[in-house]
């Protein structure tokens, strides 16, 4: 391997950003192998939406793609994206099922795990970082990357100190929104190289703002270890720099260069230049440079879900207004990171204070949660006012939020009863129960492919599908086609025949 990493995004955080998290395990089992050969620092797999959208919308067993994507990976440490106290969903799950997910998803074959809290509020950290370590997993800190005016190289420094005395094996610096400038990356880097000058740094930066390549090799000369990209067919936009363009850049600096091999890397992006073709309806509409995100800070994936909330009640025309209101209820609230969920919660109080006319008429049980200090500690006060308005004489609490919790494993384990088929069935249930039990139903009753290919069957060729059991869809080699009663097909190697 060279002197600066590469950890590839395209099979997490690529088609994510890009296409709605909607590849499939089938799409990318064909090129792992070849992956395991280019010689990646990691291969981001795991996490971040890839969970939910496996049980909620592709009919796939999250836990059985990380096991076949161990099972091709032999050199290439796999990563994940951790929320922390949230583990892969929306809200603080209790401490027993934060250890019990952690050393399943060991076990299952996830090596490094990037945590990191919505807030910066490391308290929301401690829980996950043990559990890991304890595992026998890789913890890298995350910092989510913003700006406001107490979000300085300073504020920044203190949460990656707080975060290697917790145990930290390596730090990330999280740019979410693509909008860590040039200058900052080097600061920033020069900082925590600085204060932790044995510790791995890496950077994950969205190109939104077309500012990431430029953060990047400023980063990589202040003493940035590991830079994530994307192979170029997902690359760019909302997603993360181009593999290629990054390694391409590199292999001038004698220093930096990373060694990896750009023909092998075209045999991937050629690949996945053709997988993306699959998914053209799930591709989003911002696409190419978003300038404008340097000014409000607003995400590509939050901006989308701006966007529809303001065309479902027919006032699209108004989302210049309702960036403006962002940008205040970010400062009422404390100036949280525009993440994953804060960045829901600030988007949906801003277009109801909006479309309402008043500021927190109407406000959201997710805003008052974040006020009620639910969610952790922003960094800095929320509003005096706005918290006496949503909580009235109810104070906030000033402790862990997560110790308020009781155990909750033995309580799903009943819920769920033998619909679940593993340890890691319940803690899908814990995650995400609705879509989950949905999912143990359909695959006590037969399971395969079926169901969403036909869906997409019918979606492409405006076709009304036939009653259920009529007909079978199936995927091959990327064609998807439909078979009548009698009909023989090859699926996955194997001869089947439509009852």
């Amino acid at each position: 391997m060279g002197k600066i990493g590469i950890t590839e995004t395209s099979i997490r955080d690529g088609h994510q950003s890009l296409l709605a998290t909607r590849m499939r395990t089938e799409d990318m089992i064909p090129v792992l192998e070849l992956m395991d050969e280019i010689g990646y620092h990691s291969i981001e797999c795991w996490g971040g939406a890839t969970f939910d959208t496996c049980l909620r919308f592709l009919n796939e067993d999250p836990w059985e793609r990380l096991r076949e994507i161990r099972k091709r990976l032999k050199k290439t440490r796999t990563q994940m994206l951790l929320r922390g106290q949230n583990v892969v969903g929306y809200r603080h799950y209790a401490d027993d099922v934060v250890y019990e997910f952690c050393a399943r998803a060991v076990e299952n074959g996830m090596d490094i795990f990037r945590i990191f809290d919505a807030l910066n509020d490391t308290r929301n950290l401690e829980t996950a970082f043990r559990a890991v370590k304890k595992a026998g997993g890789h913890v890298q800190g995350a910092i989510c990357y913003t700006t406001s005016p107490v979000h300085t190289v300073d504020h920044f420094a203190k949460i990656a100190k707080e975060m290697v005395e917790m145990g930290a094996d390596s730090l990330c610096i999280k740019d979410m929104a693509g909008i860590l400038s040039p200058a900052m990356a080097k600061a920033l880097v020069e900082r925590l190289r600085k204060d932790h000058p044995n510790m791995l740094i890496q950077m994950h930066c969205h190109d939104t703002s077309g500012f990431s390549e430029m953060a990047y090799l400023m980063g990589v000369q202040a003493g940035a270890n590991v830079i994530d990209c994307a192979l170029s067919p997902l690359a760019g936009g909302t997603s993360q720099p181009a593999t290629e363009t990054l390694v391409a850049a590199l292999a001038e600096f004698p220093e930096y260069d990373t060694g990896l091999d750009l023909a092998k890397l075209g045999q991937l992006a050629d690949y996945f230049r053709e997988v993306r073709k699959r998914y053209w309806k799930f591709e989003s509409n911002l696409k190419g440079v978003d300038a404008g995100v340097i000014r409000h800070q607003v995400p590509g994936g939050m901006m989308s879900n701006l966007v529809a909330q303001l065309r479902e009640q027919g006032q699209e025309h108004r989302l210049a207004e309702v960036l403006e209101e962002n940008a205040r209820v970010r400062a009422d609230l404390g100036y949280p990171p525009l993440v994953t969920p804060s960045s829901q919660i600030v988007g949906t109080q801003a277009v109801l204070n909006v479309l309402t006319g008043k500021r927190y008429g109407t406000v959201t049980r997710e805003t008052r949660n974040l006020v009620k200090g639910l969610y952790g500690r922003p960094a800095a006060p929320i509003s005096p006012e706005i918290q006496k308005q949503i909580l009235g004489d109810e104070q906030p609490i000033d402790h862990r939020p997560a110790d308020d919790l009781e155990p909750e494993l033995e309580k799903a384990k009943a819920e769920i009863g033998d619909l679940a088929q593993s340890p890691e069935d319940v803690l899908s249930y814990v995650m995400f129960p609705g879509p989950a039990r949905e999912f143990f139903e359909w695959r006590r009753q037969g399971g395969g492919p079926e169901r969403e290919l036909v869906a997409a069957v019918a979606a492409a060729m405006a076709w009304r599908p036939p009653a259920p059991g009529r007909v079978r869809a199936y995927a091959d080699n990327g064609a998807v086609g439909v078979a009548a009663p009698g009909n023989l097909w090859r699926q996955f190697g194997r001869l089947r025949q439509m009852r």
